[in-house]
């Protein structure tokens, strides 16, 4: 029963990840000009339903409008000066500071107030003291000030009479028709329209509805993949730290694109790719195209063109995960970001000439988001190593740098245990075409393979393939404690491997190549040798665990069917199958592999590829022939 209501919490803790990302990413999202949501450029066919208003609202000016309007009015407008009457001849006198101000203003008339009437001068009719002193031959001192008050608020005054707006359209008026083209005189009331949606009387309720319809829809498109995730990879979803690596690709992904939206840049800026590259690096490719969709779904919310956007992430998503079928190499991920650079570039001219047949609706600048997107694609590289690190994944570069035999942790363990190391290779063989049989991944069960004996550097002169013909210490010993030193090679090798920081995976088949099994060899001599005793059989089963993946299984079975057949003195076909099915089928009578997704046909197919494998690794060469003397 505690068990059920732990399984239940740990459900629900998942469950709640996504439901905590879902209020994340609404929260996320740009609130500016929110209830308005259509995309649409001048020229362009609209493609949404046809719009009507749903209040009446005034049809307001463009900037340019406001701007050319404004200069009209200001150029009948003159500032305003008070007059500061002196003993001298009537010349009217400003500084020069003054005089500069108004040539750079573009005005040619001051009002000057006199006797609380205001009379309008011609610059030509203004001096300055030097312009004064030159004209009438003797000085004449500064007899004109700006009113600054005056002249601001007449100036208030004149702008104040400049409607912002030309028009209005009454509620239930047609606006545009779906594929009719975007005018300037539509795209003017639609900018109206969506600048009526911001006001508080009508915001505050459109708000409310948006934010609740980006709620459900973001919901619905987790609950979707949640749904997936149960259905086709219900290993995923156990797993708090794959949830987990599932949710922080989208959170950090849809955050950059808010980010872009705040700052008004492009979101093809955002190398939405790194969803399905990651995804398919540690994981699988349905999965992958499935996030990745999850992911552009959530996104097409809040963009200015949602079904363009859509459109190229989602042929982007599949070349990158076509591209990427196995990477191995740094240079994968180049020539990956390489060909989503030329599938954007196609997908975005593509669909602008199918939505127009307008040549001049193409943006270049959507060319050069993509190049960068796609430099940014490859800075992917360094996500890779840091997911790794934080959920203990495993990559297929990291696995392929891992198989180098030359590296220190092999290189000793071919040094000081040749005889293990050379058994490792052997089972590393067996164990990899026997992946590739019934599609389980390869690359990890070699590597696996190659390091689950390392535990017997500690002591490699207690195993027989590394005696070489010496007398072997271990029948010199209680069969309980010979067991024992054998079961601990499981033990220091899971020791050896973390002081070497190999990666968990590779511990698992570390620990797991043995499972429970026991040392029968030394339990068999037990046994007979105690014949009426009753046996400990923990004294002689390894600890553990059993394996939990096609890849564990393999490995156990490739181990020890590698190991039988050095003690075969026939190696004809018909032995080589006897002694593998012999070894299989008591691994299975053990429950060895009852935590394993194998199906029958994918045993059949291993004890066949195993069959065929060590016929070959162990066939007869032909004796040559000596010259007579």
């Amino acid at each position: 029963m505690k068990s059920s209501n732990s399984k239940m919490a740990q459900t629900i803790f998942r469950l709640s990840i996504f439901a905590i990302l879902a209020a994340i990413i609404v929260l996320m999202f740009p609130r500016y000009n929110n209830s308005f949501r259509y995309h649409y450029e001048v020229g362009k066919p609209w493609g949404y339903n046809t719009l009507t208003a749903d209040f009446d609202f005034p049809i307001f000016k463009t900037e340019d409008q406001l701007a050319k309007e404004q200069q009209q009015l200001l150029s009948t407008f003159v500032p305003s000066y008070k007059y500061i009457r002196s003993a001298q001849r009537q010349v009217m006198v400003i500084s020069l500071q003054e005089m500069e101000w108004l040539k750079t203003e573009n005005y040619t008339r001051i009002a000057v107030m006199q006797n609380k009437v205001a009379k309008n001068y011609t610059l030509s009719n203004i001096y300055t003291p030097k312009s004064a002193y030159e004209h009438f031959g003797y000085e004449c001192a500064q007899n004109l000030v700006r009113d600054t008050a005056l002249t601001t608020s007449m100036r208030d005054k004149l702008l104040a009479t400049l409607s912002p707006s030309q028009g209005m359209i009454q509620k239930d008026e047609k606006i545009i028709e779906k594929g009719e083209l975007v005018t300037e005189r539509t795209f003017q009331i639609l900018q109206s329209l969506s600048r009526a949606y911001e006001d508080e009387t009508v915001g505050n309720r459109q708000r409310t509805l948006t934010t609740i319809g980006e709620s459900l829809l973001v919901l619905l498109f987790l609950c979707l993949f949640v749904v997936y995730l149960y259905v086709f990879r219900q290993a995923y979803v156990r797993k708090t730290s794959t949830v987990l690596f599932f949710c922080l690709q989208m959170l950090i992904v849809i955050a950059l694109a808010c980010m872009a939206l705040r700052f008004n840049l492009s979101v093809y800026l955002i190398p939405f790719v790194w969803v399905p590259i990651l995804t398919r690096v540690f994981l699988d490719s349905r999965t992958a195209l499935f996030l990745h969709f999850t992911t552009i779904l959530i996104t097409s919310v809040i963009v200015p063109a949602p079904v363009e956007f859509f459109f190229i992430q989602i042929v982007a998503g599949m070349v990158a995960v076509s591209s990427l079928s196995d990477m191995t190499r740094r240079a994968q991920l180049v020539q990956t970001a390489g060909w989503i650079l030329f599938a954007q570039t196609i997908a975005y001219t593509a669909i602008t000439f199918a939505h127009t047949g307008d040549i001049s609706s193409i943006d270049p600048w959507n060319y050069l988001y993509f190049f960068i997107s796609a430099i940014l694609t490859v800075g992917c590289y360094g996500l890779i190593y840091l997911f790794e690190k934080i959920f203990h994944f495993i990559s297929s570069i990291t696995l392929v740098e891992l198989t180098d035999i030359n590296s220190e942790l092999l290189h000793t363990l071919a040094e000081r245990a040749p005889g293990t190391f050379q058994h490792s290779m052997q089972v590393s063989n067996l164990a990899t075409e026997a992946a590739k049989t019934i599609g389980a991944n390869a690359l990890l069960v070699r590597t696996g393979a190659l390091y689950h004996d390392i535990g017997k550097i500690a002591d490699p002169l207690y195993y027989v393939e590394n005696q070489q013909g010496a007398e072997n210490p271990l029948l010199q010993m209680d069969p309980r404690d010979a067991a024992q030193v054998v079961i601990a090679h499981v033990t220091e090798g899971e020791k050896i491997a973390r002081r070497n920081h190999l990666p968990e995976a590779i511990i698992n088949f570390i620990t797991t190549h043995h499972g429970t099994s026991l040392v029968r060899y030394f339990y068999n001599t037990y046994c007979n040798a105690h014949p009426n005793e009753k046996i400990d059989e923990s004294l002689f089963r390894y600890p553990g665990a059993k394996p939990t993946t096609k890849e564990g299984a393999i490995l156990m079975m490739a181990d020890a069917v590698e190991a039988r057949s050095r003690s075969l003195n026939d190696y004809s076909e018909a032995s080589i199958a006897k002694a593998v099915n012999l070894m299989i089928d008591s691994q299975i009578a053990d429950g060895q592999f009852s935590e394993t997704p194998l199906s029958f046909k994918d045993v059949e197919d291993i004890r066949r590829v195993f069959v065929n494998r060590l016929t070959a690794m162990n066939h007869h060469r032909i004796s040559y022939p000596t010259l007579n003397k």
